[in-house]
């Protein structure tokens, strides 16, 4: 069987950590952000791991 291509669009949005976990931005940092605060858009911008019942979903794409 061959082997199967990762889905560019998983590529450019997870990342894999060293311990096998995988990492991803928040949604709502893209625009109108003049209306959200400073602290709002500051955890905003913090990677977060995935869930680990999303995660079985994401890695067989990655």
């Amino acid at each position: 069987m061959p082997k199967l291509k990762t889905k560019s669009g998983s590529k450019k949005r997870f990342k894999k950590t060293a311990n096998g976990y995988i990492k991803r931005k928040h949604a709502f940092k893209n625009h109108l952000l003049t209306n959200k605060s400073k602290k709002r858009k500051r955890n905003l911008s913090v990677f977060v791991l995935l869930k680990k019942s999303d995660q079985k979903n994401i890695n067989i794409q990655i």
